[in-house]
């Protein structure tokens, strides 16, 4: 794979990628594309952007060695890329802190975005405020409610969030309504999406800047092991975090990459959201790549207990490495990531994002078949103090006794007195 080249001039890869969009979007989209052209080799630009990546992001994030889980399942060695240590919880910094220098260099004094999870919005209203940009994210309403955190952070960090009601109410249906806000403001607002989707330039520039994680782990894991993973393993709703950490291993043929999608109650039962495993191909916000659409090409309902893979559709890249088979695309239950979630919290002390629990669970049932002198390296994308109402709400779990529960200990809460002050999720 040593000339894997990709996208093309037009932004296709392979049959997938391209654009789209509205004649009324045209001129925003060649205009960003002229943009980024003109800076993605800037020497001023790339300085300003690793400056930020180290400063303000904390890079370069950490690689650790599973080494409790790893002996536990006795097979492949475990090892984590940290980018739930990064500002904000999660990857979307990297990608978001490139879109907002471009924003100034293009004198755009408002932003806005789509999140499912959060993350991404959180990071958005972070460099925002940073920046002293205005800031409007969109946000499925159901979303909303089993992200509730992060809708208050992204309020803390002065952004105005948008909860959406048509559709489904999630993913999907907040980059719908990003796109409308797009098209009837042009001209002062620069839209920062927050994967590898959307119509070219966006596939491209947001795996340019996620690509640090992949080019860290180049130099990391030779200095942990002595050479490169013999897989590298991450999870794909849209695919950014994935893309991030497969685009520098392509060209290495020995190191399988293998993209964890979201098989909610079962690829068979049709809800879950595994454009890849169960897509075919068609165009969705502006690119043409897997989706999940019904014979009429209407786009059907998804499912996954994670937020941020709740997408009908996938990266056009990611659709292009299936098709070659440079990357596998396998799918992990709603149960199998929970256990996932648990297993690494007791085990390691980390409290992973329920996206990344989908990579680590694969991970840890591929493990299982491999030697002990190999190694598997999980990109894990975000912490998961964003989904613990979520989990605990899935459990069904007696976190909290109150004193009437005579003669038991009191658990998960602060006991003051004859009083136990609880946590409300």
């Amino acid at each position: 794979m040593d000339n894997y080249q990709q996208p093309d001039a037009r932004g296709h890869f392979g049959p997938y990628g391209g654009s789209f969009v509205s004649e009324t979007l045209t001129h925003a989209i060649a205009e960003l594309k002229d943009n980024y052209a003109r800076y993605q080799h800037d020497p001023e630009f790339l300085r300003e952007f690793n400056y930020e990546l180290a400063h303000f992001v904390g890079r370069p994030s950490p690689i650790y060695h599973a080494a409790r889980t790893s002996s536990e399942l006795g097979g492949a060695q475990i090892y984590l890329k940290r980018e739930d240590l990064n500002h904000t919880g999660a990857h979307k910094i990297n990608n978001v802190i490139g879109q907002a220098m471009l924003a100034k260099r293009m004198g755009k004094p408002r932003i806005i975005a789509e999140t499912g999870a959060g993350q991404h919005g959180v990071a958005t209203a972070t460099i925002c405020a940073r920046y002293g940009l205005e800031c409007v994210v969109y946000m499925g309403s159901e979303d909303v409610k089993r992200q509730s955190p992060n809708v208050y952070r992204m309020k803390l960090l002065g952004a105005t969030v948008v909860p959406v009601d048509s559709g489904s109410r999630t993913l999907k249906d907040a980059l719908n309504e990003a796109m409308r806000d797009w098209v009837t403001n042009v001209e002062n607002t620069f839209y920062i999406i927050g994967t590898v989707a959307g119509p070219h330039p966006y596939p491209m520039m947001v795996r340019d800047f996620q690509s640090v994680i992949g080019n860290e782990c180049l130099e990391q894991m030779p200095v942990m092991t002595g050479r490169q993973p013999d897989a590298v393993v991450a999870c794909v709703g849209g695919g950014s975090n994935a893309m991030g950490i497969f685009h520098p291993y392509i060209a290495h043929v020995n190191t399988r990459l293998i993209g964890v999608e979201a098989a909610g109650e079962g690829l068979d039962t049709g809800r879950h959201s595994a454009s890849i495993s169960r897509g075919t191909p068609g165009v969705l916000h502006g690119n043409r790549t897997y989706l999940l659409q019904d014979s009429m090409g209407q786009i059907t309902e998804t499912h996954s207990v994670s937020a941020g893979l709740d997408y009908p559709g996938v990266g056009p890249e990611h659709a292009y490495l299936a098709d070659i088979k440079r990357a596998e695309y396998v799918g992990i239950t709603d149960t199998e990531a929970l256990d996932a979630f648990h297993h690494l919290c007791r085990v390691e002390g980390i409290i992973p994002a329920l996206e990344s629990s989908h990579a680590l669970a694969y991970a840890m049932k591929m493990a299982k078949t491999m030697s002990p002198d190999q190694t598997i390296l999980v990109n894990l994308s975000g912490r998961g103090d964003k989904d613990i109402g979520t989990v605990a709400d899935l459990s069904n779990a007696d976190f909290f006794c109150r004193p009437s529960c005579s003669g038991q200990s009191v658990k998960g809460g602060i006991q003051a007195g004859e009083q136990v002050v609880e946590f409300k999720s």
